[in-house]
């Protein structure tokens, strides 16, 4: 197994000769210290059927299925599938997955540690996915920023990008309204926390779920100040041009290993009708989210 610095870029390492059928326990655990220093690993020449990907996600951690069944590959539960190519006439998973700023299942109670995206068939334009290292947006925040936020917390919801079910299309807004909040309610963590595994800062918001701060006695604080962390961290760059955007591209054989306490991302969808699929599995490492008592 060779790690190296991505070409060119910032954040993330590429990953070359990586077999995690006969990786040792040393060559999985030093994969996962890259993925927590560096937050993103490559893994390239990758050839792996559905059942091999799943198991290259057990190796990493504890892999945890989607809430919602209707993004579960029909032969893994355990695998989630955006794509817009149906398969003997049937939709398989969920088409545009992702075109906002979030971590995964941040709106949930116990968010996961590492995601890992196969991608299946990739556009020939526009292809790649968006990243923010919230460690490094926090340390860029000016002084009076991080002031404001010491000692706040953040609630997480849903609500604003949850996708209607098929079986959702004749129902009351209010009502699926009600169930959003009712089987996944808001949940409040802590507007910065200390990075179990690598002791960092990390500011943890995304404009895709985040939907409220308050202090930490749960007093709400000034609406303006998330419109304000958002824009200061490049989520309102419409543009995509913000410093800290980091634009991750993949090819064919290439696995994308991150770091999802840290990172936030955003899917870049193609603007033409291009086939894309891609295949998720997220898992949860002998870690919580954030070292308890910040």
């Amino acid at each position: 197994m060779i790690i190296k610095p991505q070409h060119g870029k910032e954040l993330g390492v590429t990953v070359e000769d990586f077999d995690h059928t006969t990786a040792s326990e040393a060559d999985i655990d030093a994969l996962k210290q890259a993925v927590y220093q560096s937050k993103i690993a490559v893994l390239k020449g990758q050839d792996l059927t559905p059942k091999a990907f799943h198991e290259l996600g057990k190796r990493l951690g504890r892999p945890e299925a989607y809430y919602e069944p209707m993004y579960h590959h029909p032969e893994n539960p355990e695998i989630f599938v955006s794509s817009n190519v149906p398969e003997a006439g049937k939709q398989i998973g969920v088409p545009k997955t992702g075109k906002f700023w979030h971590a995964d299942y941040q709106f949930m109670p116990d968010p996961f540690a590492i995601t890992l995206i196969y991608p299946q068939v990739i556009p020939e334009k526009n292809r790649g996915t968006y990243f923010i290292d919230m460690g490094e947006a926090y340390r860029k925040l000016p002084d009076s920023l991080k002031a404001e936020i010491e000692g706040a917390h953040c609630w997480h919801s849903v609500r604003k990008y949850f996708k209607i079910r098929p079986q959702d299309v004749y129902r009351p807004i209010t009502e699926l309204l009600e169930e959003v909040e009712q089987k996944t309610p808001a949940v409040r963590q802590p507007t910065t926390f200390t990075h179990p595994m690598t002791g960092e800062t990390v500011l943890y918001i995304s404009e895709g779920f985040t939907v409220g701060i308050e202090d930490s006695e749960g007093n709400e604080l000034d609406g303006d100040l998330l419109k304000r962390l958002f824009e200061a961290t490049g989520q309102f760059d419409e543009d995509l041009a913000h410093e800290n955007i980091h634009l991750q591209e993949f090819e064919k054989g290439d696995l994308l290993v991150w770091d999802n306490r840290s990172l936030i991302h955003r899917a870049r969808h193609t603007t033409t009708p291009e086939p894309t699929v891609s295949h998720r599995v997220t898992v949860h490492d002998t870690g919580t989210l954030y070292e308890r008592g910040n």
